[in-house]
């Protein structure tokens, strides 16, 4: 039989051993749990916009320039360019001499029984050659007129040769017949009506017009 006081100081001394092993325990590293490493996350800062000027619609006109024209905008851009039109080229210097003076006279005047050209038709003859000979998009139209004494056939036939006359005059300082035709009117059509010879040298004469 063993003794009790014995049995106590065993139990004693164990329960002591035990002890001290839970308390280093608490102090080994060894048992304490290491944290985990986490990865580090780097979050890039926001992009910067910047706006983009507004942009006209295409065929939008731009104040005080003209009609814009739509061009295609560079590779990998959306946006409709508009731009306006180059000024148009200056106008081509108006040639004077295919301009004809208003104070031209259009009617040569001619003597009794005469088919002959005076020296006063000079500078109208001479003002619309120079105007038919700028410009062969004109065109004449030589009326030939008599007074109204002589028989009809008569005058149809003077009148014809004052208005053929001035034709050739014409032609001679660089128009061509293709701009001209002459007829006569005899004395059908007279300038001033009466008797005398103030209306007949009125009558004698052939009109220039111009043909459309």
């Amino acid at each position: 039989m063993r003794h009790p006081l014995r049995v106590t100081a065993a139990l004693a001394t164990l329960a002591l051993l035990g002890g001290c092993s839970s308390i280093s325990g608490l102090f080994d590293r060894s048992q304490t749990p290491v944290e985990t490493a986490r990865p580090t996350v780097v979050v890039p800062p926001p992009p910067v916009l910047t706006p983009r000027p507004p942009v006209a619609p295409a065929g939008t006109a731009t104040p005080g320039v003209g009609p814009a024209t739509a061009l295609p905008a560079p590779a990998g851009d959306s946006r409709v360019v508009s731009v306006s039109p180059p000024p148009p080229p200056p106008a081509a210097p108006r040639d004077d001499a295919a301009v004809l003076p208003p104070s031209t006279a259009r009617t040569v005047y001619f003597d009794f029984d005469s088919a002959a050209l005076r020296d006063d038709a000079r500078p109208a003859i001479e003002a619309h050659a120079r105007a038919l000979g700028a410009d062969r998009t004109r065109r004449l139209v030589l009326e030939g007129h008599t007074d109204e004494r002589g028989g009809r056939e008569y005058n149809l036939s003077l009148g014809q040769k004052r208005a053929e006359a001035v034709q050739q005059a014409l032609v001679r300082l660089g128009a061509s017949d293709a701009q001209l035709e002459a007829v006569s009117f005899g004395k059908e059509r007279p300038a001033a009506a009466g008797t005398g010879e103030e209306a007949w040298a009125r009558n004698r004469r052939v009109e220039l017009k111009d043909r459309r």
